[in-house]
């Protein structure tokens, strides 16, 4: 699975993404609302994890998500 961080404009906000192994978009949502649902992606337990990663995460850079 893979994460990027998309830089919103104006008034639209920044947004996170979750892609998978074939960078199909599978999951899309706000990178400042809490996480929710994340038993759907294989991620649940890990929020406090997850929520710390994209804090530290950089504008529009694919990464491979290890968590």
């Amino acid at each position: 699975m893979y994460i990027i961080k998309v830089k919103g404009k104006a008034k639209i906000p920044d947004y996170i993404q979750l892609r998978d192994n074939n960078f199909v978009l599978i999951a899309y949502f706000r990178a400042d609302r809490p996480l929710k649902n994340l038993d759907r992606y294989g991620l649940e337990g890990k929020e406090d994890a997850l929520a710390l990663l994209i804090e530290g995460l950089e504008f529009g850079k694919l990464q491979k998500l290890e968590i």
